[in-house]
């Protein structure tokens, strides 16, 4: 019989036995559970609604409704990808009620998203110097409102993918489609984020090292005023 799950012994469990441990009431199981994956299941529905609270919002109910089915978890997929399938449809169901058009992802079987992630999504430890921060944080930034820009299908598909590091097989299961079109979209998720930030460094190259104003206004005067320094008879 499963006793309470003691610190590094989830990774001894199987997904089954795992559940079928929450399902009998482990409070300690389930907080280790949702530390886990929470991330995931974050980036899954801020993916579909673009709303930071909501998103947030769609998790918890995402968990509620987990936590209540976990006793009919079987085992047929990873529990990570169940889990990332009731959120994904919970955030999709949300969209539904704002009117929106959203792809319906069935949840058959069980009860109850290149090169341009890898330079700009390194995981490589924070530069010391603030400005190093800064600039790092506003990439961030950048890259959170292309991938926001993004085609609604192709956002899922991308986040898991590339920020959550799933395989084409995992992120199909997760979202119920198939494999070959979690590569096209992924494919051309990636194409598409590749164009919008070349427009955007593009347009920034254009204001790189800007020197109009105070800075042109110095290095005339500071002519000038050499010029006429030489120019003065000697003394």
């Amino acid at each position: 019989m499963l006793t309470g799950l003691q610190p590094a012994a989830n990774e001894a469990l199987s997904d089954h036995e795992l559940a079928q441990l929450i399902a009998a009431g482990d409070q300690h199981a389930f907080r280790v559970l949702m530390r886990l994956h929470n991330q995931k299941l974050y980036r899954t529905a801020r993916s579909i609604l673009r709303d930071e609270a909501e998103a947030e919002d769609a998790v918890q109910k995402g968990w509620l409704l987990a936590y209540r089915a976990m006793g009919r978890f079987r085992g047929d997929a990873k529990l990570s990808t169940w889990l990332v399938r009731i959120v994904a449809n919970e955030a999709i169901a949300r969209l539904r009620k704002r009117g929106r058009r959203a792809e319906v992802i069935r949840l058959d079987g069980d009860a109850g998203a290149g090169e341009i992630t890898e330079s700009l999504m390194n995981d490589a430890p924070a530069p010391e110097q603030p400005e190093h921060h800064a600039l790092r944080a506003e990439s961030r930034r950048l890259l959170e409102r292309k991938i926001d820009d993004l085609p609604e299908a192709f956002r899922a598909v991308f986040v898991l993918r590339a920020l959550e590091d799933m395989t084409v097989e995992e992120t199909a299961a997760a979202l119920g489609i198939p494999e070959a079109t979690v590569r096209t979209r992924f494919f051309r998720a990636r194409g598409l984020l590749r164009e919008s930030l070349a427009r955007e460094v593009d347009s920034a190259l254009e204001e790189a090292f800007s020197f109009a104003g105070a800075r042109c206004d110095r290095i005339v005067a500071g002519v000038l005023a050499r010029i006429k320094s030489s120019q003065a008879p000697d003394a």
